[in-house]
C-alpha cells in the first residue's frame, strides 16, 4: 500500500488523505489569518510603544532630531516614542540592530548619510545592507558645511586656496571630525575635484580640529555649520565657502563652493528615518505623513534650524532614490581616496 498511490482505495489510505488535506486546509487558514492580522495591525498602527534607534551618542544633532520627532508622534499618536541611543563603528551597531528588528514599524532607526551612504563602502564587513534591509521613510534634515580657514591664513578665496595648493604640494592640511566623517569626505571630494595635493588630519570630534585651526596648526575644516558660524562671526574664521547648492541664511554673503570656482561640488550632511525591510507599505506610508506633518510644524522648523539644519521631508521613493544616488557617489570618493575604516 503506496500513500502516495491515488489508485489506492483502502480505507487506511482514505483516511490518511483526509488527515492530509485537512492538514493543508488547516495551513491555508493559519496562512490567511496571518495575512488578516498583518493587516489589521497596519490598520490599527500605532497601537503600543515605538522605539526609534539613534546610532550614536545623545547630545548630537541626530539624538536631537531623533527626540523632537519622537516627542511629537507621542503626542499625535498617544503611544510612548523611546529613543535609544546605540552608539559604535560609525553608527553601524545602533544600524544593524534596526535591520535585525521585526519588521512592523515599532523599531526605526533615525540614520546618517554615514550610516546609509558612506560606511557600505569604508567598511569591509557591515552588519547591514543599507539598500536591500530598510524600508525608508523619509529624509528628515539637511546640514551644510562650510570651507573655514584660519582668520590669518594667506588665502581670501576658494581660488587662491587652490592656488596656494598646487604652488606648495602636500602643504594644506585639512582637519576633520574623524575617519569617515563627512567633514573628511568633503575634503576628499575638494581634491578629487581640483587634483589639489592636502594632507588628511582626523580628529576625535570636531572640536579639537578646530582648536588646532585658531592655533594654524591646520589650514582649513570643512566644518558643519552650527560649529562654524560662531567663529566667523567673531573674525576668528574666513568662510571661503559653503559646500550646498544654495546659499544659506546664517552666512548669505559667503558664496557656494561652484561659485567660488569648483562647479558641481556640493556636500550636505544629512539625516533620515528608516524602518526594517519589509516592513507593511501601509505602516511605511502612515510614518511618512506624519512625519512630514510633524517637520512642517513651524516650532519643529525653528529648533531644526537652530542646529543649523534645514527640514528636507520627501516621500519613501523620493528619499530612496537619493539614498542610492548618495550611495554612489560617496563610492566613488571612498575607491578614489583609497580609503578603509580604521
Amino acid at each position: 500500500m503506496n500513500i502516495d498511490d491515488p489508485h489506492d482505495r483502502s480505507p487506511a489510505n482514505r483516511s490518511r488523505r483526509r488527515f492530509i488535506a485537512g492538514t493543508i486546509a488547516a495551513g491555508v487558514g493559519i496562512q490567511g489569518g496571518f495575512q488578516i492580522a498583518r493587516a489589521e495591525d497596519s490598520d490599527i498602527y500605532p497601537s503600543k510603544m515605538i522605539t526609534i534607534v539613534v546610532p550614536f551618542s545623545a547630545g548630537g544633532t541626530t539624538d536631537i532630531l531623533a527626540r523632537l520627532i519622537g516627542q511629537k508622534l507621542a503626542e499625535r499618536w498617544k503611544v510612548p516614542v523611546v529613543i535609544e541611543n546605540k552608539v559604535g563603528a560609525g553608527g553601524n551597531i545602533g544600524t544593524a540592530y534596526v535591520a535585525r528588528s521585526a519588521a512592523n514599524g515599532y523599531t526605526l532607526v533615525l540614520g546618517t548619510i554615514g550610516t546609509h551612504a558612506i560606511n557600505s563602502s569604508l567598511y569591509r564587513n557591515m552588519p547591514y545592507d543599507a539598500l536591500k534591509d530598510f524600508a525608508p521613510i523619509t529624509r528628515t534634515a539637511m546640514v551644510p558645511n562650510a570651507l573655514v580657514v584660519n582668520a590669518n591664513a594667506p588665502f581670501n578665496t576658494v581660488r587662491e586656496l587652490i592656488e596656494y595648493g598646487k604652488a606648495n604640494p602636500g602643504k594644506l592640511v585639512f582637519g576633520s571630525s574623524g575617519h569617515g566623517s563627512t567633514l573628511q569626505m568633503s575634503g576628499e571630494l575638494f581634491k578629487m575635484m581640483t587634483q589639489v595635493e592636502m594632507i588628511h588630519v582626523p580628529y576625535k570630534g570636531s572640536s579639537p580640529a578646530v582648536i588646532d585651526l585658531l592655533s594654524n596648526q591646520i589650514s582649513m575644516i570643512f566644518d558643519n555649520m552650527p560649529s562654524a558660524l560662531p567663529y566667523v562671526k567673531t573674525g576668528k574664521f574666513k568662510a571661503l565657502a559653503v559646500t550646498s547648492s544654495k546659499r544659506v541664511a546664517q552666512l548669505p554673503e559667503v558664496p557656494t563652493m561652484a561659485e567660488a570656482g569648483v562647479p558641481g561640488y556640493e556636500v550636505m550632511s544629512w539625516f533620515g528615518l528608516w524602518a526594517p525591510a519589509k516592513t507593511p507599505g501601509q505602516i511605511v506610508e502612515k510614518l511618512n505623513k506624519a512625519v512630514v506633518e510633524v517637520l512642517a510644524l513651524p516650532d519643529v522648523q525653528q529648533k531644526i534650524r537652530e542646529q543649523g539644519a534645514i527640514p528636507f521631508p520627501e516621500s519613501p521613493a523620493e528619499f530612496e532614490g537619493f539614498i542610492r544616488s548618495e550611495s554612489e557617489k560617496w563610492s566613488k570618493v571612498v575607491k578614489a581616496a583609497k580609503l578603509t575604516a580604521l
